[in-house]
């Protein structure tokens, strides 16, 4: 378990030192961005304003306001062409849209851009380093140079329009001197036309407030925010919780898995110690569930292969004893026979078994080669009904006691002939076994018939023979079954003809079927497979 443990959290804590790297990089860039927002919420404001009023002067008159709200700001403004400036097209649009831009020129400084005069293409910029209380002076300184131009009962009317005009970031209002949260020493103050720097109860704001001379207002702006950036340390303090948090979980997680996985590998151990019988429990829908069906899977077939193994090795035994006895008989007899045609006789049952035997091998062999793994079966179109003559040509001399004939077959819709996908050599020994099991039981007849539908084939072959107990129609289908046990000439066969036949179906992806017929009263086989077959030669 330490070893699965250790690869799995080595690997997370990789990843995490990767993302955590990365993360790291993007706070930092992300602070960057949110100090660029920052300053350009700080400063839009009163850039607009500065800009918009410098729109309405003449040349000499914009170098002079310049130089005055310069010397406020304490940073150098100047009134340039956009050809002066040479922004990127993307910024110059923006520009021309009238955003104000916040463009990082120098480690600790920025460079900010307000459009005076579209038509003109003049900007004014100001280059900043930082946000000081000289920018909310000389905010407040303009708001009321622009207020005083209005009477008074309109003032609160005009900062809010000036307010939602150069969209300012922060708040700004006219209060009383008793509505402001001032002292008396802030209060002094502002009737000495000073400007008041206050903190708010909280310490994370600034509010600004001047006096309108002449009038009862207080010009107050904010609350103003400082700018609070991510701190790097809470992203360490993040991957560290995080790190212990997956560990806690991968630990659990491996545990119960490894848990699973031993015993599937005790189950394993036990099936390569012979025990068949052990399978692993199935429980959940997940990988290790899969896996644990396909090895149960796996084990059953091991189980059943070799339980066939087993049985074939049995009736196989047995199945070569009799053959052997007469052919030991047979050459006792000949050196005793006394006439040439006594011996003649014997040796002509000595053929026989001798043919025996190498139907048996040549039936172990087919049946062997079908059950233990997909066969190497080339599909190609077969024709049915010349199949059927073809089998009843080769077989119906051997027994003409019985009359073995095709019963007209039905067509699909559009069909002329009675044309199947298959393996030609297999079908023809699926149906030779089919005819020759009901040759041997029959009484008088044996009717082969198939029947075609648009994706499905039918072959059936009925006998008038004793028919078959409907309790063993699934046994009579195992290798090496005989209802009766016999095991002389007479009745023929090994017990391994039907058991081809299933299979022989089973890879042509049908079924066999076991019924009685209704016509003649014996039994009647069927075999049920598509029409078209993966890999047909057309």
């Amino acid at each position: 378990m330490n070893s699965i443990f250790l690869r799995i959290y080595g690997g997370m804590i990789a990843v995490l030192v990767i993302v955590a790297a990365l993360g790291v990089g993007g706070l930092h860039l992300l602070n960057e961005v949110r100090a660029d927002q920052y300053r350009e919420q700080l400063a839009a404001g009163t850039f607009r304003l500065m800009a918009h009023n410098m729109s309405r002067m003449t040349p000499i008159e914009r170098r002079q306001a310049a130089n005055l709200w310069g010397r406020l700001l304490g940073i150098p403004l100047r009134v340039r062409t956009l050809d002066d400036v040479q922004l990127e097209s993307r910024l110059e649009a923006r520009l021309l849209q009238g955003q104000v831009l916040v463009e990082q020129t120098r480690p600790h400084t920025v460079t900010i851009y307000s459009l005076v005069s579209a038509a003109d293409r003049l900007v004014l910029t100001g280059d900043v380093e930082q946000v000081s209380e000289q920018l909310a002076r000389a905010t407040i300184y303009l708001l009321i140079d622009e207020l005083v131009r209005v009477p008074e009962d309109q003032q609160p009317q005009r900062l809010a329009a000036l307010k939602q005009r150069h969209g300012f970031g922060y708040p700004l209002r006219l209060v009383t001197r008793n509505s402001a949260s001032l002292d008396d020493d802030q209060r002094r103050r502002l009737d000495e036309g000073d400007t008041v720097m206050a903190l708010d109860k909280g310490g994370d704001a600034i509010h600004v407030f001047a006096a309108v001379a002449g009038t009862p207002w207080i010009v107050q702006l904010g609350p103003i925010y400082q700018m609070n950036p991510y701190p790097p340390h809470l992203l360490v303090l993040i991957g560290v919780l995080g790190l212990a948090l997956i560990g806690v979980t991968i630990f659990l997680l491996v545990r119960q898995l490894e848990r699973r996985l031993r015993e599937l590998e005790r189950a394993a151990s036990q099936v390569a110690g012979g025990d068949l019988e052990t399978r692993v429990p199935e429980v959940g829908s997940d990988s290790v569930t899969r896996l644990a069906s396909a090895f149960n899977g796996m084990a059953a077939h091991l189980q059943r292969l070799l339980n066939i193994q087993r049985e074939m090795v049995r009736a196989v035994a047995h199945e070569f004893r009799t053959p052997v006895a007469r052919l030991r008989f047979g050459l006792e007899m000949t050196g005793d026979a006394e006439t040439p045609e006594a011996r003649r006789k014997y040796l002509d049952g000595m053929d026989s078994d001798i043919q025996d035997l190498d139907r048996l091998v040549d039936e172990m062999l087919v049946y062997s080669r079908l059950e233990q793994g997909s066969p190497a079966l080339r599909f190609e179109p077969v024709d049915l009904a010349a199949l059927i003559d073809q089998v009843i040509d080769e077989l119906a001399p051997l027994r003409p006691a019985v009359r073995v004939e095709r019963v007209p077959g039905r067509l699909a819709e559009g069909d002329e002939q009675a044309r199947v996908d298959g393996e030609p050599r297999y079908l023809r020994r699926a149906l030779t076994n089919l005819v020759t099991n009901a040759m041997r039981h029959a009484e008088t007849q044996v009717r082969i018939r198939y029947s075609l539908d648009a994706t499905h084939a039918l072959l059936e072959v009925e006998d008038d023979g004793p028919g078959v107990p409907e309790e063993a129609w699934e046994r009579i289908f195992a290798p090496f079954l005989r209802l009766d046990d016999s095991r002389t000439r007479a009745s023929g066969g090994h017990g391994l003809g039907l058991s081809i036949v299933r299979r022989i179906v089973y890879w042509h992806g049908g079924r066999s079927q076991l019924g009685r017929s209704e016509a003649l009263g014996g039994a009647r086989f069927g075999l049920w497979w598509p029409r078209r077959q993966d890999g047909s030669v057309n």
